[in-house]
């Protein structure tokens, strides 16, 4: 019982289409301007750039491993579904 509720849970989490992917991108893009406008502050020049870089290109990276991702699972889905037929 306890089991198929955390499963069911867990299926929230999981993202299954672009659009998600692109939600879960925007958010993080967000939170990463956040944090490197309070490096700015922290760590006025050249520091503070580049830890602002550093959380930006954080971003590039996360985003286009969620996309590649979900490319990967939809056509190892698409490839399990469709039959085969031997003529």
């Amino acid at each position: 019982m306890f089991a198929a509720k955390l499963k069911k849970l867990g299926r929230l989490f999981v993202i299954k289409t672009r659009i998600e992917a692109y939600l879960v991108i925007y958010a993080l893009g967000l939170g990463a301007a956040e944090r490197g406008t309070h490096y700015l502050d922290q760590y006025p020049g050249y520091g503070g750039y580049l830890l602002f870089l550093a959380c930006t290109g954080s971003v590039f990276l996360a985003g286009a491993k969620i996309l590649d991702c979900v490319r990967m699972e939809r056509e190892k889905r698409d490839t399990t579904t469709i039959p085969t037929t031997a003529d």
